[in-house]
């Protein structure tokens, strides 16, 4: 999507990628803003729950009958994946793998093996911004919460060290895992909804249908096809500070579509504010940005990216685009005293952008 060298060097960073996107924010906003706003037409929807949301499988109705069938399957394939890689589940794979790793290797499904495998890589390509192995902190903190308290110091550093890749073992031959010290545990919990997503979205084109949209809990979408006569789906952006208010909506095709935010998810203790995306490196929730949305060529991606850009703030994120081809984002970082809320807009052709008046 994005049309910028390759070459790392060539990133706009710090003050110099400000002062470009001051310069081109006017025209950009022009450019939105003379946009006619697509809207979305009637469509059919089979729904299931997995994974603590909903997820949902619109296609258009003039389709063929059978799609209905085979969305069907598509979520009912969810479900499995939910038993299959699921850190609440005692009996699930992914228990399984975190409990006996350290003691010997672990042979896994070919396919959540490579899951796996590609989480532990983009946890390289984003400098641990995203990491799958941070179960143990996310634990420390989930229990906190419960309790109404703050994580100790030790818990978290705990944490931290826990989720270290080097710990990690990976066989390609024998699609084993296994843990070199005893600590480490997989949470795909930013990865997860991408995932199924992506997997629901293989049934639907398997079967033979092109035009349809995935999504797990609204924070995850993937679309193929086009829809109401527009050369793709309309995706609706929520604003960060009025979660019931659309800001924006894009026109995607054939791509995915994930957001990480805290405005919904948060807990407060001794009157401070924490949201729910941790820092891999330091162990602490982050709270230099109000939402993160990254576009990308599959779910999984999109959903990694978007929690990794989250935590690496609007100049690192940005940096971090080198090593994904075909992603944009977009950033709201936290407004300054008194100005508005200003999205940046990165890597996204602008007649796919369609801010709402």
């Amino acid at each position: 999507m994005s049309d910028s060298s390759p070459n790392r060097r060539d990133f706009l960073t710090g003050r110099a990628a400000r002062q470009q996107l001051e310069q081109t924010g006017e025209r950009m906003a022009d450019a939105l803003q003379a946009q006619e706003h697509p809207s979305r037409g009637p469509a059919l929807m089979l729904r299931t729950q997995a994974m603590a949301t909903d997820f949902d499988v619109l296609v258009n109705p003039d389709g063929a009958s059978e799609q209905l069938s085979a969305a069907s399957d598509a979520l009912e394939l969810v479900c499995q994946l939910e038993a299959q890689y699921s850190v609440y589940r005692s009996d699930s794979e992914l228990t399984g793998i975190n409990r006996l790793a350290a003691m010997r290797p672990v042979e896994v499904e070919p396919q959540l093996w490579q899951l796996l495998a590609r989480s532990l890589e983009i946890s390289r390509l984003t400098d641990g911004a995203f990491n799958p192995l941070s179960g143990r902190l996310i634990q420390a903190w989930r229990e906190a919460r419960r309790e109404a308290r703050l994580p100790t110091v030790e818990e978290i550093s705990a944490g931290v060290a826990a989720a270290n890749p080097a710990y990690v073992e990976l066989d390609s031959a024998a699609h084993t895992i296994a843990f070199r010290e005893d600590g480490p545990e997989f949470n795909l919990g930013a990865i997860g909804k991408g995932y199924a997503v992506d997997r629901a979205a293989e049934v639907m084109l398997e079967r033979g249908h092109e035009n349809w949209l995935i999504h797990g809990g609204k924070s995850s979408v993937r679309v193929q096809g086009t829809h109401a006569s527009h050369d793709g789906w309309p995706v609706a952006l929520q604003n960060p500070m009025l979660p019931d208010r659309p800001f924006l909506t894009l026109l995607l095709k054939d791509q995915s579509l994930s957001t990480s935010g805290t405005a919904v998810q948060w807990f407060r203790v001794g009157g401070e504010r924490y949201g729910h995306v941790l820092d891999p490196r330091t162990g602490w929730p982050v709270e230099r940005m109000l939402s993160v949305s990254v576009v990308a060529p599959d779910a999984a991606l999109s959903d990694a990216l978007a929690t990794a850009f989250f935590v690496l703030g609007v100049e690192n994120a940005l940096r971090c685009c080198d090593n994904f081809p075909e992603v944009g984002a977009i950033l709201f970082p936290v407004p300054a005293d008194g100005r508005t809320l200003e999205p940046i807009i990165h890597g996204i052709p602008p007649h796919r952008v369609f801010l709402r008046d």
